[in-house]
């Protein structure tokens, strides 16, 4: 049997290594499907995405005659997802006191958080060394 390019036919997988999937396209032939083509997301560990035996479609995306090697995606046989929507975002950026003071969840966030923090811990760092400074006076 002739593998083409771009065609999308069904294997088996035969094996599983950290950096793909090893699958059978008949008695005599096999590919292998590395990792960042087993699905859209990211696969921090493959054995999470796929079993040996399991039946899956796959595209090639190579064959090299010499060296008998094809290259395989499962990825590019599925629909990609849909994007994430967008988030919006605030009019001003990040430099927008009033916008973030006006929505309290917004004011526990970014930037403006760390400048509040600062006058918190310089209140505190001041309030420490008047007691020290009481401390040694005695």
């Amino acid at each position: 049997m002739n593998f083409e390019v771009g065609s999308i036919v069904e294997g088996k997988v035969t094996g599983i290594k950290p950096f793909g999937a090893f699958v059978a396209l008949n008695d005599n032939v096999q590919g292998l499907v590395h990792i960042s083509e087993v699905s859209h997301g990211f696969v921090k560990d493959i054995n999470d995405a796929l079993s040996v035996g399991d039946v899956v479609s796959v595209k090639i995306l190579s064959v090299d005659e010499d060296s008998k090697k094809i290259s395989l995606s499962i990825r590019q046989t599925q629909e990609a997802p849909a994007p994430a929507p967008k988030k919006e975002r605030r009019p001003g950026g990040f430099n927008n006191k009033k916008a973030s003071s006006s929505n309290s969840q917004d004011a526990n966030k970014g930037f403006n958080t760390l400048e509040a923090k600062l006058k918190d811990w310089l209140k505190e760092s001041t309030d420490r060394q008047a007691q020290l400074n009481k401390r040694l006076k005695k």
